[in-house]
């Protein structure tokens, strides 16, 4: 029987929701249920604790967390579960997602948060390391996840065709339309 979500995300402001956008938009294309909650690590630690445990009641097996600037957000919900913790960097004003990023790899022993890239690359990528998790015990992920792969090798290789037809200038002439 699957679960009633399979990831959650968990994001530390509203203004990281358009990032997240990608990684929902990610997840639904990969068939995998989710659920989204805004949770200050540093202004709403009780709703953070309160979200990891009714995420966990509903099911979910891996948990995204996305903040910016001094990330504890991804650490703090690690603290509070043993399911699978991804945490994106969400890039700031002053330091381009370099601190959120330190504060999200730096963890300690014992307590592990799987980082992404900064940003959208980020954003997506933990959907794709989500969906990888649970292909593990899901079938049908894995399938979509092939699928997802061989569509992606594709694009690239229909780029290249044209490339190699059109040469690098008008190429380059192409895709600016």
């Amino acid at each position: 029987m699957m679960p009633r979500i399979q990831v959650a995300i968990i994001v530390g402001s509203d203004s990281d929701l358009p990032i997240i956008s990608s990684t929902v938009k990610t997840l639904d294309n990969l068939g995998i249920k989710s659920s989204v909650n805004v949770a200050s690590a540093h202004r709403t630690p009780q709703k953070v604790k309160q979200c990891v445990r009714s995420a966990q009641s509903n099911g979910a097996e891996v948990f995204i967390a996305a903040a910016g600037m001094a990330a504890a957000l991804p650490g703090v919900v690690a603290s509070e579960t043993t399911q699978p913790v991804i945490g994106i960097p969400i890039e700031g004003k002053s330091l381009t997602g370099l601190d959120s990023l330190f504060s999200i790899v730096q963890m300690p022993p014992g307590i592990p948060v799987a980082t992404v890239a900064i940003g959208k690359a980020g954003a997506v990528n933990a959907a794709v390391l989500a969906a990888e998790i649970l292909s593990v015990k899901y079938r049908p992920i894995k399938a979509k996840l092939t699928a997802y792969r061989k569509k992606m090798a594709l694009g690239i290789e229909k780029k290249d065709a044209a490339l190699q037809k059109m040469g690098v200038e008008k190429y380059i002439e192409s895709v600016k339309k």
